[in-house]
């Protein structure tokens, strides 16, 4: 099950890469965030990374810890675009999306380190 769950989100991180690194624009301004263009690829080619990562050895728990990581970024980012424009609907509906992500990426994760009998290194 959890295999299949890490297989699923190394897809979704594919699409999302796609998106953030074909449309940054339309992204940024959906976010009110013109002029970080630049991030949102960079987002991208790391969504491309751990998506690569997900779908061609999804029995790994670390490489879906990665993608927590990377929601932690992405949830930073979007804090800072919520200040700079408290109104703006998208940001409001991206967090939404992204804390269900991370919720299944942590419980993934959890499921694939307890399969394994692996987990991360912390507080060894």
């Amino acid at each position: 099950m959890w295999k299949r769950a890490s297989y699923g989100l190394g897809w979704f991180s594919l699409a999302l890469a796609a998106a953030e690194l074909l449309a940054p624009k339309k992204i940024a301004k959906a976010l009110s965030s013109e002029g970080h263009e630049g991030l949102i690829r960079a987002f991208g080619a790391r969504e491309a990374i751990a998506g690569v990562g997900l779908v061609t050895d999804q029995g790994h728990g670390l490489r879906v810890w990665n993608r927590v990581a990377g929601d932690a970024m992405d949830l930073t980012a979007l804090h800072f675009a919520r200040k700079r424009a408290p109104d703006n609907k998208n940001i409001w509906g991206a967090i939404a999306a992204v804390a269900v992500v991370t919720t299944l990426d942590i419980c993934t994760a959890i499921g694939l380190d307890r399969r394994t009998g692996k987990s991360l290194p912390i507080g060894r």
